[in-house]
């Protein structure tokens, strides 16, 4: 379902109290708009961490954007100690996508990107191998190859995020390289990420032959949020598949490529769609 253009967002965590839900939507019905869609959790009965989502729509707005975030935090936010987010639908989100040489993902997210199902500009991808051009280039996408070794990674990086600038998302499909700390530092929340398994499984090298080598029964992969410490990231999704002894590595693979890039897909357009609380190390997804 597309999202009109005239649809806004607001995310709040606070501590929890009384009277919340009112405050907000009676400030909300004051300045002239419609609320169509709210969500909410509480982490316990009393004096927990609230959190809420709602969507409404601003056709009939009566003062500006900016007029209106300001007002909310002065007579709403503060009073209830608000930790809070307003977005418009309107602003599309500029997204890059940094790959390596699995194409399964990247394409999962071209495809539904050029179906208009994930509401986003995507600007660029780039790799650390050039194998993919053409078939980035088939969609209308910049390509950009920016080789990385041992030697060159500092410098490597730079022109990354030299590329990067300008974007609000920055989506790693499979690329084969870990970032920096610095690199991460300055992405905070803005970089996702999928891994190839229920973290922290099967982590470096041949996954899938390493879960053969297990016996295991199930396969998965987790989206998430890429932080300093490696795959320890806030999760924002994950799925499994089921398999048996008479699958193979190759078997294996398949499968565990198409939960991937459903979960990937997934968590990118709930980010998009400000659906994502990250709440210490964890998520609240509102989907």
């Amino acid at each position: 379902m597309s999202i009109p253009n005239t649809t806004a967002r607001l995310l709040i965590t606070c501590p929890d109290k009384p009277g919340i839900v009112s405050a907000v939507s009676s400030f909300l019905y004051n300045h002239g708009v419609n609320i169509t869609d709210l969500d909410q959790h509480s982490t316990q009965a009393e004096d927990g961490t609230y959190f809420m989502r709602l969507e409404f729509q601003t056709p009939h707005l009566e003062h500006s954007r900016r007029v209106l975030g300001k007002e909310f935090g002065e007579t709403v936010a503060t009073h209830y100690n608000m930790d809070w987010r307003l977005s418009f639908a309107a602003d599309v989100k500029k997204v890059a996508i940094l790959v390596s040489r699995f194409d399964h993902a990247l394409l999962e997210l071209l495809w539904r990107w050029s179906r208009c199902t994930l509401p986003c500009q995507i600007t660029s991808v780039i790799s650390n191998h050039p194998d993919l051009e053409n078939d980035v280039k088939s969609f209308g996408v910049q390509f950009h190859h920016v080789p990385v070794t041992k030697d060159n990674k500092v410098e490597a990086e730079a022109r990354i995020n030299e590329l990067l600038q300008g974007n609000d998302l920055v989506v790693l499909a499979r690329y084969m390289q870990v970032l920096s700390s610095d690199f991460v530092a300055k992405w905070p929340h803005k970089i996702i990420n999928i891994h190839h398994s229920f973290l922290p499984a099967f982590v470096g090298a041949n996954p899938y032959q390493q879960a053969h080598d297990k016996g295991v029964k199930l396969i998965g992969a987790t989206a998430h949020y890429v932080t300093a410490d490696l795959d320890q990231g806030p999760i924002i999704e994950q799925d499994v598949d089921r398999v048996t002894h008479r699958d193979e590595v190759d078997s294996l693979r398949d499968m565990g490529q198409d939960v991937e890039r459903n979960v990937l897909a997934r968590a990118v357009k709930w980010h998009l769609e400000e659906r994502i609380i990250v709440h210490g190390n964890k998520t609240i997804v509102f989907n």
